[in-house]
């Protein structure tokens, strides 16, 4: 359960940074970029991609099967 909630948290706190590098580079859409300029830009960062890393930590810890002798509550 520990490790459940453990890569819960930890896949929320990529998501947020990786979330907040890309609502930050919008900025880059103001100054000349377009939209698919923009996307190709976002691929290419590593700070952004802590934002796919996060959902998947998130998405493993919700539907990771538990064990048998696990409480749900």
């Amino acid at each position: 359960m520990q490790v459940r909630i453990f890569l819960f948290l930890v896949g929320f706190g990529m998501a947020i940074i990786g979330f907040s590098y890309i609502i930050t580079y919008l900025n880059l859409l103001t100054i000349g970029y377009n939209f698919f300029e923009y996307v190709n830009f976002i691929i290419r960062r590593i700070e952004c991609l802590n934002a796919v890393i996060g959902i998947i930590l998130i998405l493993i810890s919700i539907y990771k099967k538990g064990e048998q002798d696990e409480l749900y509550i």
